[in-house]
Parts: C-alpha cells; sequence; structure tokens
C-alpha cells in the first residue's frame, strides 16, 4: 500500500505482519516490520516523528498473513 494517508493497518487484523518502511531508499529511511499488534505503535509514534521533523512523509506497507512453521 501506498499514498495511505489515513494509516488503514490500523483497522487490519493484529495477527498480520506488517512491513513498513518510509522514504525507502534514502538515506533517511526507516524500516519496521513483524507482527502487526507488536509494532503497531512504534510505527505510528516514528510515523509522526518523522512527518513532524520532514514536513512530509511518504510511507509504504506490505501485510501478509503470518507465515506457519
Amino acid at each position: 500500500m501506498m499514498l495511505d494517508g489515513q494509516a488503514a493497518f490500523k483497522n487490519v487484523d493484529g495477527d498480520m505482519e506488517i512491513f513498513w518502511g518510509a522514504y525507502v531508499g534514502t538515506a533517511d529511511e526507516i524500516l519496521v516490520s513483524g507482527k502487526l499488534s507488536d509494532v503497531l505503535d512504534e510505527i505510528e509514534r516514528v510515523r509522526h516523528e518523522a512527518r513532524s521533523k520532514k514536513g512530509w512523509i511518504m510511507d509504504t506497507y506490505l501485510l501478509r498473513k503470518p507465515q506457519t512453521r
């Protein structure tokens, strides 16, 4: 997902895995991944801090069902 200004991942099953990144491919790249319920607060915090610092954010994420092992 790209250009999700509403952070729709907040409304997804918390058991999903998320791979989230901001400013991907730049010197300012930020990456967070894990079980959505475990990293949701971190993503929201980092996203807010990054947007406040730069005045904008370009982030993207991938959601997938958890891998069974």
